[in-house]
C-alpha cells in the first residue's frame, strides 16, 4: 500500500487535478457540480462556476483553465457513482474559466453538428491546442459513443481525431509529442496514436484499433480512468476496482502497481520542485492525496 497523505476530505467526485507551483491543487468536483482550489493546509475555495459535471482540467497557454464537463449526473442516494444523465442535462462541452476573475464560459458544446456528450480528460501540446476525450454519457439501456477530439483555446476551431470508440478516458502526450495515449476506461486498454502534425493523426489500416496501436491491456475485471506521463516517457493510468496507479511503459511492458487505500483512484497528476510529487484523486473516498513517487513526472506544457 502506498504511503499517501491526504491533502483534503469531503470532495465530491474529485478528478482532474491540476499542481499548482505553490503547492495547492486546482480539481473538478463532478458530483459537486465545482471547480475547487484546494490549499497546501487542506482548506477550499470555489473557482468560477462550472455546474454540469466538471471532469478534466488543464491549465492553458494565456493561465486560463480549461475544463471538460460531462453536463451532469444523477446519483443514487449517498452513492458517488452516477446512475445517469441529470434530469437538465442536454450536452457535454469544454469551458473556459479565468482563475483571477471567476468568468466561466462555454468554448465548445458540438463538432461537426454533433454534439458533444461527456467530455472526460484534456492534455495541451506545446502549440497552444488540447486533445480532449469524450467519455460518452451512460443510460440505463443504451449510450453515446465515445471519442478523441484536438480543438484550440480561442474557440476557433474543433476537430474529430477518432469516433467510435467505447469509452475514452484519460489522454496524454508523449515527451517528443509524436504519440497521444488514450486509456479506455471498460476494456481497461491503453491505446496510442501517432500524431502527425497538431491535430492531425496517422490513421494505420485495419484491423488497428480504432486506426491507432494497442499498447497494453490488462487480465480480470479492472477498469482504467485518466493518466499521467511520467518524464521517462511510461504511462502512469490511474486503475479502478483493483485500486492502483499501473505505470506501463511505451513498449507496452507493466513497469509496477502501485496501491492504492482506494478502489476508485481516478486521475493522477505530478508537481513539485523536482516533479516527483503525485497527485492522486481518490474517488471512492472522497479525497486528495499526495505522495513521493520514485519518477519524476513530465511537466505538462503551461504548468505553473
Amino acid at each position: 500500500m502506498a504511503d499517501v497523505r491526504v491533502m483534503a476530505t469531503g470532495l465530491r467526485f474529485p478528478e482532474g487535478p491540476v499542481a499548482m507551483a505553490d503547492g495547492s491543487v486546482i480539481l473538478g468536483e463532478i458530483a459537486g457540480s465545482a471547480v475547487t482550489l484546494v490549499a497546501p493546509d487542506g482548506s477550499k475555495s470555489a473557482i468560477g462556476s462550472a455546474g454540469g459535471g466538471p471532469n478534466g482540467l488543464a491549465r492553458g497557454p494565456d493561465g486560463a483553465l480549461y475544463l471538460c464537463n460531462n453536463g451532469g449526473n444523477e446519483y443514487a442516494q449517498g452513492g458517488f457513482l452516477s446512475t445517469g444523465p441529470s434530469k437538465d442535462y442536454q450536452c457535454g462541452y469544454i469551458q473556459r474559466i479565468d482563475p483571477r476573475t471567476g468568468e466561466t464560459r462555454i468554448l465548445y458544446s458540438q463538432c461537426n453538428g454533433h454534439k458533444l456528450s461527456a467530455p472526460n480528460d484534456i492534455v495541451f501540446d506545446r502549440q497552444g491546442g488540447f486533445y480532449f476525450t469524450d467519455l460518452g454519457k451512460r443510460r440505463a439501456r443504451d449510450r453515446d459513443h465515445g471519442g478523441l477530439y484536438y480543438a484550440l483555446p480561442d474557440g476557433s476551431k474543433i476537430v474529430e481525431l477518432v469516433h467510435p470508440m467505447l469509452s475514452p478516458n484519460g489522454v496524454g502526450l508523449s515527451p517528443d509529442e509524436k504519440t497521444v495515449y488514450v486509456a479506455d476506461t471498460e476494456s481497461s486498454r491503453l491505446f496510442a496514436f501517432d500524431i502527425v502534425e497538431p491535430g492531425v493523426l496517422r490513421k494505420e489500416p485495419f484491423p488497428a484499433p480504432y486506426t491507432g496501436r494497442l499498447v497494453c491491456g490488462l487480465p480480470g475485471f479492472q477498469r482504467f480512468d485518466s493518466l499521467a506521463v511520467e518524464a521517462s516517457g511510461n504511462i502512469a493510468v490511474a486503475t479502478l476496482i483493483t485500486g492502483h496507479i499501473t505505470v506501463i511503459a511505451s513498449n507496452g511492458n507493466v513497469v509496477r502497481q502501485v496501491k492504492m487505500p482506494d478502489v476508485y483512484p481516478t486521475n493522477i497528476c505530478f508537481g513539485g520542485r523536482d516533479m516527483k510529487t503525485a497527485y492522486i484523486t481518490l474517488s471512492g473516498t472522497g479525497q486528495l492525496a499526495a505522495m513521493d513517487w520514485p519518477e519524476p513526472g513530465l511537466r505538462l506544457n503551461f504548468q505553473e
